[in-house]
């Protein structure tokens, strides 16, 4: 039976990376996280609650990556084949308040995780995963590269940067199989009501006005967004087609502005959409109005996403909808 470690299990991708393998997969399923205001085991509990053989195949771990991985937390993980490496702290504006916090989670953090990670004979590949902020803010026209240089604008962005360099100095120095992912602005169900879309969801439906972040000129910012089910399939994917030592893109189906997502959520829901402009990033160093990436590698093994972006957020606005707990 394979075995898998996701670490940050209990945060928005993590556990619809975990979902995802215990639906498709016949994979015992260790979970490691130390749930903070990232991870919510009520997240678990959801994809867990109702089916017994996920239960048997799922194991939760507490754990914080600041700390080593002991001999007693590597024992309660057992021979794993695959490792993905989501836990992270990930909010900008906090680490721009607070970069120290950041440095010790995602890079002393990821440290700690590829160390333990070295001595695991049973593995196969380890998945580290990244954001297409470390390569800064993207002109119109622009898209990066998975070896393009980086550029970060914010602490939480250069930490990440440096988890990546870590993983990449832990495969040439050790030979661990690692494989770095770029993945752009995520969204579905389940996630933290701070987010973009759950939040436009929120203010939508209780007709509060939404503030659009946008240049000094009026223009708002743009992101290609992509269901966290989507990433998941991608890097299920990845350990079976993926190379070692590589980087890979994740890239949503279309570029759209800030204030086009908060229009579609509008119309999905049948309100008004009620907004202002506001240049926000004039003001506010470390936030960027434009991140692209290219896919070509991706596409290039034969990867294509099942589900389409429109169809995506459909479903995620209506399942909020009638979840209105996690807008809470």
């Amino acid at each position: 039976m394979t075995r898998i470690l996701v670490t940050g299990g209990a945060g928005f991708i993590g556990h619809h990376l975990i979902e995802n393998a215990l639906k498709n997969t016949d994979w015992d399923v260790v979970c490691l996280d130390r749930l903070d205001s990232s991870g919510n085991l009520n997240r678990l509990t959801e994809i867990l609650d109702g089916t017994p053989d996920f239960r048997k195949r799922f194991h939760f771990i507490w754990h914080d990556l600041k700390a080593a991985v002991n001999s007693q937390i590597a024992s309660a993980i057992g021979p794993v084949k695959y490792i993905f490496h989501l836990a992270a702290a990930s909010h900008v504006d906090r680490s721009i308040t607070d970069p120290l916090a950041f440095v010790y989670d995602n890079v002393v953090g990821s440290a700690h995780l590829l160390d333990y990670a070295r001595h695991v004979d049973s593995l196969d590949r380890l998945i580290n995963f990244s954001t297409d902020e470390v390569f800064g803010p993207a002109p119109v026209g622009t898209f990066y590269g998975e070896w393009d240089r980086y550029d970060s604008t914010n602490p939480y962005s250069a930490t990440k940067a440096g988890a990546e360099e870590l993983g990449l100095a832990f495969a040439n120095t050790y030979g661990l199989p690692v494989i770095t992912t770029h993945s752009m602005n995520v969204f579905g169900e389940r996630q933290h009501p701070e987010k973009y879309v759950p939040m436009c969801i929120s203010r939508v439906l209780r007709g509060e006005k939404i503030l659009i972040h946008c240049s000094r000129t009026g223009q708002p910012g743009s992101r290609h967004y992509i269901h966290a089910r989507n990433v998941s399939d991608v890097v299920l994917f990845l350990c079976q087609h993926g190379e070692k030592r590589q980087k890979y893109n994740i890239v949503g189906h279309a570029e759209v502005t800030n204030l086009e997502m908060a229009q579609r959520i509008a119309d999905i829901l049948g309100k008004p959409l009620v907004h202002e402009l506001i240049d926000f990033h004039s003001s506010r160093p470390g936030h960027d109005l434009r991140y692209a990436l290219k896919d070509t590698k991706l596409e290039a093994l034969g990867f294509s996403y099942k589900v389409s972006f429109d169809e995506s957020l459909r479903r995620t606005v209506w399942w909020t909808f009638t979840n209105k707990r996690w807008l809470d």
